[in-house]
C-alpha cells in the first residue's frame, strides 16, 4: 500500500459527545508524530469549514493545550448539520472539495461523526477517486446513541450512558423525599434506537432507577402507558419513567407529534426536531394520576457532560482516532473505524475497519430479546452489554474548582 507526504485534514459532524475530542486528539499526536506528515489542519464546523476554506492549522497549537482535548466537552473544531448532494445530481460541492484538498495537499481527510457523517465521507472519497485524486479517507464513530451497525459500540455511548444512570439515580432519591405520591418522567435522547434511555436500567439494577422504561424499538401505547403507571403508582405511591425522544406508536407516528407540531421541523438531513415528550406524557398521565407530576429533559446535558465520562469511553475514542491515522497511513481508504469486542470479563476490545458504505445512513437497534415481553423494561443481555462501558472514573485537570478545558488558539490559514 502507497504511503503519501502530504497534509492532514480533520472534521467533526453532527452532536458533540463527551469524547469526541479524544478522537480527535488521538488522530492528531499521531499525525504530528509522522514525520512525512507536513501539516496537520483542522476544519472549522465539519465539512462547511471546508466548503468555505476556513482551515485550521493544528501545527501552531501548543501541544500541552492539544493535550487537554481529552477531557474538553463539545466540538473543539465546531461541527455542522450538512447533507451533500447525490454526485451525479449536483457535483458543485464536491468540486469546492476537490478545490480546496489540491490547495492544502490533503492526503489524508477523517470525519468524526454518525450515520451521516460516514454518508458525507463514502461520497467524498467515491467523488475524489473518480477524479485521480489520491485522498485516503476514513470516518471515526461518534455518537451517544449508540446506533452505528456493525461495530460492536461506538464512542460517545459509554460516557452518556455513564451520566444518564447516574442522574436517574439521583432524580429517584430526590423524588422519595416528600411524604406525597408524585410521577417522574425523564427524557433521554434517541430518536431511532433506544441504547441511551436503556442505559436508566444500570440505575434501575441498583434499586435506584425508573420503574418503566419506553424505548423506539417497541411500538407505544397509550392505554398500555396509563395502565402501566397507575399500577406502578397504586402499588409504590411513586413512579418514575424514562422514555426515548423518538417512541412512536404501531403506525410510525411520533407519539411526541400528539402533543405539538415540533416534529413536522427538519434538519438538513431530514430528521425530525425532538424534545417536550416529557412534559406532555406526564400531564397526560395527570388525568388518570391524582399526583405530583414532572417532566425532565436532559437535552444537551447527556452529551457534553464530561465530568462524568466514562474513562473506558475516553480511552477507547482516543485509540479509534489513532487507529485512524495508522491505518489511513499505511494506506487504507474508504473505512470507519470499529470496536471489536474480544472478552466482557476482563473487558476487552480491539479496532478494526468497516465499509464506509455499510454504515452510511444505517441504524442499529437494540436487539427485541433484550427487553421483556411488555416492552417497558430491559433484560440482564443489556446490562451485560453495557456495564463494562462505563467504567473508570475521570481524572480532570481542575483550576479553582472548575474545569480546565482546551483553549486552542485556531488560527485559520488564511491568517497567517
Amino acid at each position: 500500500m502507497e504511503r503519501m507526504n502530504g497534509a492532514v485534514l480533520i472534521g467533526q459532524s453532527g452532536g458533540p459527545t463527551a469524547v469526541i475530542n479524544a478522537s480527535a486528539l488521538g488522530c492528531i499526536e499521531a499525525a504530528l508524530a509522522c514525520p512525512d506528515i507536513c501539516k496537520v489542519y483542522g476544519a472549522a464546523h465539519g465539512i462547511v469549514g471546508v466548503l468555505n476554506d476556513r482551515i485550521y492549522d493544528l501545527t501552531q497549537e501548543d501541544p500541552n493545550e492539544l493535550q487537554l482535548m481529552r477531557h474538553t466537552p463539545s466540538s473543539v473544531f465546531g461541527a455542522c448539520r450538512y447533507k451533500l448532494a447525490d454526485p451525479l445530481v449536483d457535483d458543485t460541492d464536491y468540486l469546492r472539495i476537490l478545490d480546496v484538498f489540491t490547495k492544502y495537499n490533503i492526503r489524508y481527510f477523517f470525519y468524526i461523526g454518525g450515520n451521516d457523517s460516514m454518508d458525507t465521507c463514502s461520497k467524498i472519497s467515491g467523488f475524489l477517486a473518480e477524479h485521480d485524486y489520491k485522498c485516503n479517507v476514513i470516518g471515526i464513530p461518534k455518537t451517544i446513541d449508540n446506533d452505528l451497525p456493525i461495530t460492536d459500540h461506538c464512542p460517545g455511548f459509554g460516557s452518556a450512558a455513564k451520566y444518564v444512570a447516574n442522574i436517574c439515580m439521583e432524580v429517584c432519591m430526590d423524588t422519595r423525599v416528600y411524604d406525597i405520591g408524585s410521577m417522574t418522567v425523564i427524557e433521554i435522547m434517541g430518536r431511532d434506537a433506544g441504547w441511551l434511555t436503556a442505559a436508566s436500567a444500570l440505575a434501575k439494577a441498583r434499586g435506584l432507577g425508573p420503574d418503566l422504561i419506553y424505548l423506539p424499538e417497541v411500538d407505544f401505547n397509550m392505554m398500555d402507558f396509563l395502565s402501566d403507571v397507575t399500577r406502578v403508582y397504586e402499588k409504590n405511591g411513586d413512579v418514575m419513567v424514562t422514555v426515548s425522544e423518538g417512541i412512536k406508536d404501531k403506525n410510525g407516528t411520533y407519539i411526541a407529534s400528539y402533543f405539538t407540531d415540533n416534529t413536522t421541523e427538519k434538519d438538513a438531513f431530514g430528521h425530525p426536531k425532538m424534545g417536550g415528550l416529557a412534559t406532555s406524557l406526564a400531564n397526560f398521565a395527570k388525568s388518570k394520576i391524582n399526583a405530583k407530576v414532572r417532566g425532565i429533559e436532559l437535552s444537551l446535558l447527556q452529551r457534553c457532560a464530561v465530568h462524568l465520562a466514562s474513562e473506558t469511553d475516553i480511552m477507547e475514542a482516543y485509540e479509534v482516532g489513532q487507529k485512524a491515522f495508522e491505518y489511513a497511513f499505511e494506506g487504507v481508504s474508504d473505512k470507519m473505524i470499529g470496536l471489536i469486542r474480544v472478552s466482557n470479563n476482563p473487558y476487552k476490545s480491539e479496532t478494526c475497519l468497516i465499509d464506509l458504505v455499510d454504515v452510511a445512513n444505517a441504524v442499529k437497534r437494540i436487539p427485541r430479546e433484550w427487553i421483556n415481553e411488555a416492552g417497558n423494561d430491559l433484560r440482564k443481555d443489556f446490562l451485560d452489554y453495557t456495564s463494562p462501558l462505563i467504567q473508570g472514573d475521570v481524572q480532570m485537570p481542575y483550576k479553582d474548582g472548575l474545569p480546565r478545558f482546551a483553549r486552542l488558539k485556531r488560527i485559520l490559514t488564511r491568517e497567517m
